[in-house]
């Protein structure tokens, strides 16, 4: 039996940086990841570090993780090739200027800062755009990094202060003494007062071992990366709406995503769907015609959790003391795990935090919702 302080199951940004936060403090630390860390929804990404577009509800947690990341080399020992290069989400319809204007009032109110770019401003600024934009939303302090480069990072990190990061771990055991839970993975006992559950999707059944199920769906982004480009693209971009996603890494290659890719029924492995794909292309080449003959070079998938809400759930348990989830976050936890995993590791040891969480309640559901 390996007795710890603290167990976390899921190996993604929020695990590895909650065990960091954690092992910083002094804590034992053992973390479980039944594959490799950063190997599901942490580093299949488009590797987004996004303020932008933000519903109020999340926009402290964004803005705790972004702090962080302005700190991610010095926190983890390594380059993850954190870029904060702007982000610009554009306009494609008059209806989509007025949400621009909608939300950067509310940003402004949050204390962000982002900046209207009007129809002559981008037309002179961004030349390789098309007719179709008319207007943009530029967050100049957001940007992009490595998602492949991320939780490695933190992991490394973790180890270094302490933690027991233990891959290739599956936890196929799992219960709560009334003191401590008790987790079986690969024939090892691993017991702690406290859990975090930060597995993803698949957080969602050991909620529902606890008593707390929810409705939890299943997201594969549908990812693409072009041949390198002559650069010509410094912001990380989006669309109101959602539906494309895109930006020109300094290699010159364009990564971009839109639409779902596919999975069979165990998740034992995640593609990209080809109608999903053709139409993204569509989408890319409407808003910057340039691309219009560049070759995709490669396409993916992977696994994230998702609600209808699209809020994650994060916070304690409502049935079992110790118990703390992190996980469906909805296709936007790259940028946030990093604060997600300070915000766990304050949840253990000071009992409180200063990002509100009422928002993400596992609470929150009702009977009908989980039925569905």
């Amino acid at each position: 039996m390996i007795q710890a302080d603290v167990l976390i199951v899921g190996g993604g940004g929020a695990g590895t940086s909650a065990a960091l936060h954690l092992a910083r403090r002094g804590v034992r630390v053992v973390l479980l990841e039944r594959g490799l860390v950063g190997g599901q929804a942490t580093g299949v990404n488009y590797g987004g570090v996004r303020q932008q577009g933000r519903h109020p509800a999340g926009i402290p947690l964004a803005r705790k993780s972004r702090e962080i990341w302005s700190r991610i080399r010095e926190l983890t020992g390594s380059d993850v090739e954190f870029d904060p290069s702007g982000h610009l989400k554009l306009a494609r319809s008059a209806a989509d200027e007025a949400e621009l204007l909608r939300w950067n009032t509310l940003a402004v109110e949050h204390g962000l800062r982002p900046r209207m770019i009007g129809r002559n401003a981008i037309r002179e600024l961004y030349p390789h755009f098309s007719d179709v934009v008319i207007a943009g939303s530029l967050m100049e302090e957001d940007g992009s990094a490595n998602p492949r480069l991320l939780a490695p990072a933190l992991a490394r990190a973790a180890r270094k202060a302490g933690a027991d990061i233990r891959e290739g771990h599956a936890v196929t055991g799992l219960e709560h003494d009334g003191t401590d839970f008790r987790l079986l993975a690969n024939g090892t006992r691993f017991a702690a007062p406290w859990l975090l559950n930060c597995a993803g999707f698949w957080g969602g059944e050991i909620a529902r071992q606890f008593g707390e199920a929810v409705p939890i769906e299943k997201l594969h982004p549908n990812m693409l990366v072009t041949e390198p480009l002559p650069y010509f693209l410094r912001e990380s971009l989006g669309v109101v709406g959602g539906g494309l996603y895109m930006r020109q890494i300094a290699r010159g290659n364009i990564i971009f995503g839109g639409g779902r890719g596919e999975s069979d029924a165990g998740i034992t492995f995640t593609r990209p769907r080809p109608d999903a794909a053709f139409e993204v292309m569509r989408s890319a080449i409407a808003v910057i015609p340039r691309l219009e003959h560049a070759m995709v070079i490669r396409s993916w998938s992977g696994t994230d959790g998702t609600f209808a809400d699209h809020f994650p759930v994060l916070g304690p348990s409502r049935t079992t003391p110790g118990l703390i989830h992190a996980f469906g976050f909805c296709g936007e936890g790259f940028q946030t795990g990093p604060g997600v995993g300070a915000v766990l590791s304050e949840l253990v040891m000071d009992g409180v935090t200063d990002v509100p969480l009422e928002a993400f309640d596992i609470g929150r559901f009702t009977a009908a919702q989980i039925a569905v």
